[in-house]
């Protein structure tokens, strides 16, 4: 634990921490990018804390905490400039983390658990247009001088719009998951399965990638690698897109997580099942794939109120 709030917080609420994020880990399926996450947001409430109420500071003065501490806990915060979306994902954090703690030290948890959530609106996904998401993958083949390098960052990028993957899982994936076959199985957020079709296109690309790469590789090394060999960093295929937007003057929300969203929305414009095109993406919430019905009905009131003769 490097984070430097944690010199802040007693031994014993440290150790409490640390037993919940390993409850977490263990028996929520919860990624190593999320027990970061909760580490931090939780371990900086524990902090605020001790400053606040100084002689406060061991496992038992948690059961104590207030409504004026929550409420003292998210102005500071406020005032040190984080906003809504990330106030709220710390509060939730600290929910988690107290609704854990409550249960083994018999103590009621009402302050915390009760405490609201800032109101933030979430925005649209910033799909591309069928013809822009073409000319992006076309585009990104361009960026490198040597043709291997080209080859990994269109087979990457054809992969985020051809199968709907994240960044992380496209880059996740094996040698041995090559040559692709017509169904492949992702291992998404939460360490669950899905399988997702993949598109010959793809197939092809990655075929093309395979047969330039100038490493040999083993079947449980990274598919996609970077230039001295290595596991490819995402902020690569983000630095890619990034030229590639700006050759093509598309926006900045053109990025490889756009992809993805493209990917439901034409499937969903194209007559796809809202569930199915769930299961495609991983959602573990059909709330979260509901935003794409957002996407498409503005749309198609951009369509009305430029082709209805009394609009």
């Amino acid at each position: 634990m490097s984070d430097p709030t944690m010199s802040l917080i007693s031994p014993g609420v440290a150790d409490a921490l640390s037993d919940w994020l390993a409850s977490a880990k263990a028996l929520d399926a919860k990624s190593d990018a999320t027990i970061d996450a909760y580490r931090t947001d939780v371990a900086g409430f524990l902090g605020f804390l001790s400053g606040y109420h100084g002689d406060r500071e061991g496992r038992a003065a948690l059961a104590q905490v207030t409504t004026t501490d929550m409420r003292a806990w998210m102005a500071s915060e406020r005032g040190r400039g984080l906003g809504p979306r990330s106030l709220a994902r710390a509060l939730s954090a600290v929910k988690a983390f107290y609704r854990w703690l409550s249960e083994r030290d018999g103590f009621d948890a009402t302050p915390v658990l009760l405490t609201r959530s800032p109101k933030f609106t979430k925005p649209l996904p910033r799909p591309l247009s069928p013809d822009a998401a073409r000319t992006m993958i076309d585009t990104v083949e361009l960026q490198a001088a040597e043709a291997w390098i080209a080859a990994r960052d269109t087979a990457v990028v054809t992969l985020l719009y051809g199968c709907g993957l994240r960044i992380s899982e496209a880059l996740g994936l094996l040698r041995k998951d090559a040559p692709l076959t017509d169904m492949l199985r992702i291992r998404g957020k939460g360490d669950k399965d899905r399988l997702v079709p993949v598109l010959p296109a793809a197939r092809a690309a990655v075929d093309h990638y395979i047969a330039l790469l100038p490493y040999e590789t083993g079947p449980n090394h990274p598919l996609f690698l970077g230039k001295r060999g290595k596991a490819l960093n995402p902020r690569i295929v983000s630095g890619v897109m990034e030229k590639s937007r700006m050759q093509l003057g598309l926006p900045a929300t053109a990025t490889p997580h756009a992809m993805r969203h493209s990917f439901a929305t034409h499937l969903l414009n194209a007559g796809g099942d809202l569930r199915a095109i769930q299961d495609l993406l991983g959602h573990a919430s059909l709330s979260t794939t509901q935003a794409y019905t957002a996407v498409n009905t503005a749309r198609l009131m951009e369509v009305y109120r430029a082709s209805h003769p009394k609009a």
